[in-house]
This record gives structure tokens, C-alpha cells and sequence, in this order.
């Protein structure tokens, strides 16, 4: 499906570190130096539409509970027009790197909490992004067994919600391949060099009919 932005839309991308992307660390830069941004820049570069707000409120370190934990202030008050959600691959990789297990029932629970207050409280269009790994170890082969769960699940509430999906799993674990390394996409198999971001960026505004 396309999303449709109207000239005073307000677009809201939310999520972790990923989405997150340095706008906390620079407040010079509120989108971030990721996807966000380069979705925004991409965006006004070809509508021109000066009308659209684009807002970041991605937290690093954020798993689907801490999304919740924060919704109505980070997104629901802010009344968009279209919420972008990344969020999932910090309930995965707390399992592996501190023993600290996110049950796959939780995450389902938490997503479908945050995605039915925006359904319940607004008229808004919701973009699903896959939590995704490109393994750089042999290790992170192992996370798998936990991530690929959690992406169906995004599967399938991006159909009971009627969102978009972008299936950023497949997609950047081609781009690696493509690119000659998963190094070349995500250095720590996490998170997104420039060109994995701007494979990201590039996909998002094709949800959005560029």
C-alpha cells in the first residue's frame, strides 16, 4: 500500500537507535543523521511541500515495552498524521548480550498496545519497519532463532492494522550481499552504516509513492 502525505502532514518515526541515529546526542540535528533524515530530505526535495513536519522521537536502547512505556507523550499527543515504527532487534539482542529475555508474547503485546492507541485515539497512517539483523559473526547467526519471530509478528500486524510494510529484513541482508559484506550495510550487524541507512531511506519514501 502507498501512504498518502498531504501538504500539512505531520510524519512521526519512532523507535531505537536505529531511528534514534544521533538527534538526541546533536541538538543541531532533531531528525537524526539516519534514515529519518534522509526520508525527510528526500521527501521535500521532491514535493517541496514546506507544510511537512517531520518529527523523530526514536530512543536508543528502547525495546517494545519502553515504546509503550512512553507512547501517549511521544507519539499519541503529538497527534501525526502518519507514525513510523521501527522497534524490536534491543528485545533480541538483550537476550544474547545480558541474559535479559524479552518473551515473544510481550513484544506481540506491547506493539499491538501502541499501534491500537493510535488506531483508537486517531485518523493516522501507520508504516511498519521489520526489525532486521545482517550478521557480521557467526555468533549473531544464532539470534535468529529469536529475531525471525519477532519480524512475523510485524507481519502480521502490519495486516491487522492495515499498515505498510517495509520488509527491511530481506531487504538489507540483500543490499549486503549486493554491497560485498554485511559490513558495508550494518557494521555491528545492528546498526546501519550511511548506505544501509540510505537503502532504509530509500524504501520508506517509496511507501510514500517517490
Amino acid at each position: 500500500m502507498t501512504i498518502s502525505l498531504h501538504g500539512s502532514a505531520t510524519v512521526l518515526f519512532q523507535g531505537d537507535s536505529i531511528t534514534d541515529a544521533g538527534r538526541l546526542s546533536d541538538p543541531d540535528s532533531p531528525l537524526g543523521n539516519g534514515y529519518a533524515r534522509m526520508a525527510a530530505d528526500r521527501v521535500h526535495a521532491a514535493r517541496g511541500d514546506s507544510g511537512i513536519t517531520f518529527l523523530n522521537r526514536g530512543i536508543s536502547g528502547n525495546r517494545a515495552a519502553d515504546l509503550r512505556a512512553r507512547w501517549r507523550e511521544d507519539a499519541v499527543d503529538l497527534e501525526p498524521d502518519v507514525v513510523s515504527v521501527m522497534i524490536g532487534v534491543n528485545d533480541t539482542w538483550r537476550r544474547y548480550d545480558s541474559g535479559d529475555i524479552t518473551s515473544l508474547q510481550s513484544y506481540e503485546d506491547d506493539y499491538r498496545a501502541v499501534l491500537t492507541q493510535i488506531r483508537d485515539g486517531l485518523d493516522t497512517q501507520l508504516i511498519l519497519i521489520e526489525p532486521f539483523l545482517v550478521p557480521v559473526t557467526d555468533e549473531q547467526w544464532a539470534w535468529r532463532e529469536d529475531l525471525d519471530p519477532r519480524i512475523r509478528t510485524v507481519r502480521r500486524l502490519a495486516e491487522e492494522f492495515d499498515a505498510a510494510l517495509l520488509a527491511a529484513d530481506g531487504l538489507l541482508n540483500q543490499a549486503a550481499r549486493s554491497a560485498g559484506g554485511a559490513e558495508h550495510i550494518a557494521g555491528d550487524g545492528v546498526h546501519p552504516t550511511p548506505l544501509g541507512h540510505t537503502v532504509l531511506a530509500e524504501a520508506w519514501t517509496a511507501l510514500v509513492g517517490l
